[in-house]
């Protein structure tokens, strides 16, 4: 890079210095066109090169020395093809006679060069067709002993309706800026050579899919053309619609370019950058997110990648700050260490469908995004107060982030979560053919009224909730994965209630049934309280089996088994539950049903929905247990006559 700055500065320099050169030869003659092969086969001894004058030479003399040329070709290097490097339809120098005869001081007006053509390449081996024109080993300039050289004044370079072009051999990329109209200020001095400001608007092409305008802009420039450094006042830049302010520290440009800069880009559009890629916007819930982003940061370019530091990002209404690296190479890693103030993820995801209206959650498909993960490879860190993901809230949330050759695996992540706290261990791996999930997560002293209702939408069960999940699962989309799902899940309830259900009301009707009595009068609203409810399972094919369910409420103690079909969200249960001797907590409770219930074991069946069970005692069996105990009543009786006998 630092030999294609060194070829630009030499292609400025070296133009004014040929048509100087060419002047002053010319102006001892009387017709210039007679030596453009003498010109012609000066540089091709000096550089292998074809230089063809094709137009004519025209020159005037006093009080400026003028040289016009025409139509002009400057062959390319040997196995870069047949075209040539560079072209121009009209050449313009005016040089001060006077000064440049007495004082050998170099004074230009105005360079207007008009049709420029240059075709710029670099082959696979990384070398340019630039560098045999711009020796390395050339002797440079003692820095003590300048007064052998002069400085140069040129007022100023134009280019008009040019055309620079840049093709990389190893990727085959090619980059074109055409329609280029270049301005260059007051060009003075030497081995401190300042312009003063440079203008450039073109349109540019090969970095989109459209073409885009390309502006350039800065006050001035300083090069320091012995210790080859660059110092550039404010530069402005526009590319793809995108205004970039940057504040360039001085830099080297010996060994390559890798400038350090304060950048201020204004706020642009991610949907219209997109769009000019070729890439489709996605399809968001809130059409109107991903439309404005605006970065302040310290930028710089480093060998392998491009690095903001102190960077303050504004995506729509979230403010990020921290620091992001992105990789030259695609190769290269992603490293980003962020905060951020609040994100409502609910914006960005996909609208609802109308198939997965009304509840219909099964038949909204979530794919894995296995083409997203594999190209990259990403190491970083990533805090936001407050994350809305449907009516989830999470607060205080870190999440550590590491994905390599298709493995993503995200640890740790930690969050506030209704008055408690969630932890979690998330591995995606879509290295293969089929994709693979895993999760090891925990919540602690979670308000279960508030995480009922934000993932269920019940609201009609309180406590406080622990758990812990460790899965497993395979499949092209969630739901396949939740049909695979493996492994262990534990919760325990404590200190709640469930409204809607009053178990024992339930269990009285049920005996007053059995017995053909009129049912008790219902207590509203029904509820039933409980101090604690837990259970630990096993899970194989999405779904969960329990041998150990325990509840206590304060009247009754229940244990029981069953299942729970995790990818169907339904529940299955036998339970058994024993009345505790409270007669406390037993509402109008006669002294039948008191002694009844304190020494009956009663069934219970809990069916239906997850979101919303059923919670019902087992008439059946309580029949089937009715009728067993009067014909052992009976059996007894009998036994008694037979034996009294």
């Amino acid at each position: 890079m630092g030999q294609l700055v060194r070829f630009v500065l030499w292609l400025v320099a070296g133009l004014a210095g040929l048509f100087v050169i060419a002047a002053v030869a010319l102006y001892f003659f009387f017709d210039p066109n007679d030596f453009r092969g003498d010109i012609s086969a000066a540089v091709k001894d000096r550089t292998g090169r074809d230089l063809v004058i094709e137009g004519d030479i025209s020159l005037d003399f006093f009080p400026w020395l003028a040289i016009e040329v025409g139509a002009t070709t400057l062959g390319d290097a040997p196995g870069f093809g047949d075209e040539p490097m560079a072209r121009f339809d009209r050449a313009r120098l005016r040089v001060k006679l006077m000064p440049l005869l007495l004082d050998r001081e170099i004074t230009v007006g105005t360079a207007i060069i008009e049709g420029l053509v240059l075709n710029l390449q670099e082959n696979k081996h990384g070398v340019g067709n630039w560098e045999d024109l711009v020796a390395d080993n050339e002797p440079q300039a003692d820095n003590t002993e300048s007064g052998g050289q002069s400085d140069i004044d040129i007022t100023g370079i134009d280019f008009l309706h040019a055309t620079v072009s840049y093709k990389d051999g190893a990727s085959g990329a090619v980059y074109r800026l055409s329609d280029l109209a270049m301005k260059i200020g007051r060009i003075s001095g030497m081995e401190t050579l300042t312009i003063d400001g440079l203008t450039l608007d073109g349109t540019l092409e090969g970095i989109a899919a459209e073409p885009s305008r390309l502006r350039v802009a800065t006050g001035g420039i300083e090069i320091q053309t012995v210790q080859q450094v660059i110092a550039l006042q404010t530069l402005e830049l526009e590319v793809l619609g995108i205004e970039i302010a940057a504040d360039v520290e001085p830099f080297s440009y010996a060994d390559g370019v890798e400038p350090v800069a304060v950048i201020q880009i204004a706020a642009f559009s991610p949907r219209k950058v997109m769009a000019q890629f070729g890439v489709e916007p996605p399809n968001t819930a809130d059409p109107g997110v991903l439309s404005q982003v605006s970065i302040s940061a310290k930028a710089q370019l480093t060998p392998t990648a491009f690095e903001l530091s102190s960077a303050t990002v504004k995506l729509d209404d979230t403010m990020l700050t921290g620091m992001l690296s992105v990789p030259r190479d695609s190769s290269g890693t992603y490293r980003f260490d962020l905060a951020a103030d609040a994100i409502d993820l609910n914006r960005y995801m996909e609208p609802a469908s109308e198939s997965a209206s009304g509840g219909d959650t099964a038949s909204a498909t979530v794919e894995i995004p296995a083409d997203l993960i594999r190209p990259i490879t990403a190491r970083g860190k990533l805090r936001i107060g407050t994350v809305t993901l449907g009516d989830v809230i999470l607060e205080n949330v870190e999440l550590g982030l590491n994905t390599n050759n298709g493995r993503l695996h995200l640890y740790p992540i930690t969050a506030d979560l209704f008055g408690g706290t969630y932890s979690g261990d998330v591995r995606i791996d879509v290295a293969g053919r089929i994709s693979k999930l895993s999760v090891n997560e925990k919540i602690a002293d979670v308000d279960l009224a508030r995480l009922a209702k934000a993932m269920f939408g019940q609201e009609n069960i309180t406590g406080k909730i622990n758990g812990a999940f460790s899965l497993s699962g395979k499949g092209e989309d969630m739901a396949a994965i939740q049909r695979s799902l493996a492994g262990k899940i534990s919760f325990e309830l404590n200190n709640g209630t469930y409204e809607g259900m009053d178990i024992w009301y339930e269990l009285r009707r049920a005996r007053a049934l059995i017995k053909g009595e009129q049912a008790p009068e219902a207590v509203l609203p029904a509820k039933t309280e409980f101090s604690v409810v837990r259970a630990t399972g096993v899970i194989t094919d999405g779904i969960m089996r329990n041998d150990d369910l325990f509840a206590e409420l304060p009247f009754m103690q229940i244990t029981g088994k069953g299942q729970v079909d995790l990818a169907a969200a339904t529940v299955d249960y036998n339970m058994t539950a024993r009345i505790l001797e409270r007669p406390e907590f037993l509402r109008d409770a006669t002294a039948a049903e008191l002694d009844e219930f304190t020494k009956a074991v009663i069934p219970l069946k809990i069916t239906g929905p997850l979101a919303a069970p059923s919670v019902r005692p087992d008439l059946e069996k309580l029949l089937r247990k009715r009728v067993e105990d009067e014909i052992k009543d009976r059996l007894k009786d009998t036994l008694r006559d037979l034996l009294g006998r």
